[in-house]
């Protein structure tokens, strides 16, 4: 606390208009099992500050792993700001945020051990490897306990605990020179129960096992724009790339381009973008999300936000910069991967909300089209417009059932297009797991949540090989 009250008393001694600081722990534990064996297993604890400060409308950020150690850096960043703020033509101003104190500690119902995530890990790669056809098995278990607590020169006293656990599975067959892989990403905020009792950790590792085996037998297929039934898992990726990205206002704006950065529907605010069975939220208090927290890392109340309303845009995800340029109320969008960087406009758990149909009933209604399953590669042009997405696999449908299964698919369409297409959104609605999510330049990699359900539309399929 010393350190923090240290660094918002220099940002006013040398007449800063806003300062934050975020001072953040993190502990993490994980196990890497291949092929029956144990291929590390670690324990990482890291820990710094990172404080913000706006001079005369420019921005300056500092951040360093020693807490009592950080004056001379930020006395720099500030001198640097105040050149910076002379050279600047439009000058950065914050949308009005109410001061909040509060500590938030989310608890697990089953804490993790380095024996247990051991020991869990061990009997999934057993199950995938009891599969004859599977040549390479991979199970990794990371659980990350994250203590974070944020202070601004506007009275702001936030602390946010928390823990969240994941597990990346991976199952490869080969046979006939085939190779086929089928992975899966489970977990969520909290400790063992995400993956034990949300999920059945050891049946998912029975299904990819299987499933890459079969896609050993499995056919490819040709060109066909068609009607396409999506999961909610592969549903979840479209919804992060084509959606999800495009909302954060800085890209809207033009400000952020780096990783395919640009926005298709800027401008396009009121107008229809899809069709009215299209409906789209970004949602942070989705509790089990990776997604989840209650506060932003500007200090902002989190809170769920309608992108897409029966098909016409309606709201972006905004810092309170942003917001102010487009006067409207910030609306706790803005996150760190850790304290060593600004914060960047970010998804939380953005997705397609649930409709009314059963897949089964989508899929009845079929008279050819094809059931695309389960998330694999995005391939996205700079305004994240044209897409193309291969899934893990795909099944034929023909007069209403599902028949043959199809491999090495890749589903590509352009967003308003595809969006006016939709006319069916399932009652399946699912919140899957994005540990990996790349912005910014520098780099971020963050975690949160995508979903939906199963929805139908028209894209085109055609053969990865």
């Amino acid at each position: 606390m010393e350190s923090i009250l240290r660094a918002l008393q220099i940002a006013q001694d040398y007449d800063c208009s806003y300062c934050d600081v975020r001072t953040e722990t993190v502990r993490k534990q994980g196990v890497l099992v291949e092929n029956g064996s144990q291929e590390h297993i670690a324990k990482k604890q890291e820990g710094g500050i990172g404080i913000r400060i706006l001079y005369d409308g420019a921005w300056g950020f500092y951040s360093t792993s020693y807490l009592k150690e950080f004056e001379d850096g930020l006395v720099d960043t500030i001198k640097a700001a105040k050149l910076a703020s002379q050279k600047k033509k439009k000058k950065i101003k914050l949308a009005n945020n109410v001061a909040a104190e509060k500590t938030v500690r989310r608890t697990m119902k089953k804490e993790p051990t380095v024996e247990s995530i051991t020991e869990i890990a061990l009997e999934c790669d057993r199950i995938i490897r009891a599969n004859k056809r599977i040549m390479k098995s991979s199970v990794e278990i990371l659980q990350t306990f994250t203590s974070r607590y944020f202070a601004n020169s506007e009275g702001s006293r936030i602390l946010q605990e928390f823990s969240d656990l994941t597990a990346d599975l991976t199952a490869t067959a080969h046979q006939y020179g085939i190779t086929q892989s089928i992975s899966r990403t489970e977990g969520g905020i909290g400790g063992l129960e995400t993956i034990t009792d949300k999920t059945d950790i050891f049946e998912v590792s029975d299904q990819i096992a299987k499933k890459a085996g079969q896609l050993l037998d499995a056919k490819t297929v040709d060109e066909d724009r068609s009607m396409v039934v999506m999961n909610p898992d592969f549903v979840a990726l479209l919804t992060h790339e084509i959606l999800g990205h495009p909302s954060e206002a800085d890209r809207v704006l033009g400000r952020e381009m780096a990783w395919a950065g640009g926005a298709w529907w800027s401008g396009m605010l009121g107008c229809q973008i899809g069709s009215s069975a299209l409906n789209v939220i970004d949602d942070p208090t989705i509790e089990d999300s990776l997604g989840w927290y209650e506060f932003d890392d500007e200090g902002v109340k989190s809170k769920r936000k309608q992108l897409v309303k029966e098909g016409v845009l309606s709201e972006h995800m905004h810092s309170r910069e942003t917001a102010y340029d487009f006067n409207v109320e910030p609306n706790a969008s803005m996150r760190a991967t850790s304290y060593r960087f600004m914060p960047l406009i970010r998804m939380s758990c953005t997705c397609i909300e649930g409709g009314t149909w059963s897949q089964e009933e989508m899929i009845k209604d079929v008279k050819h089209g094809y059931l695309i399953s389960d998330m694999k590669i995005p391939s996205i042009d700079m305004r994240r417009h044209n897409w193309s997405i291969s899934c893990q696999y795909a099944n034929r449908i023909e007069d209403g059932r599902i028949t043959e299964l199809l491999r090495d698919v890749i589903v590509t369409g352009t967003a308003q297009e595809f969006f006016r297409s939709i006319d069916a959104c399932g009652k399946d609605f699912t919140v899957r797991p994005i540990t990996n999510c790349g912005k910014g330049d520098p780099m971020q990699q963050m975690k949160m949540g995508n979903g939906g359900p199963s929805i139908r539309g028209i894209a085109t399929v055609k053969s990865t090989t």
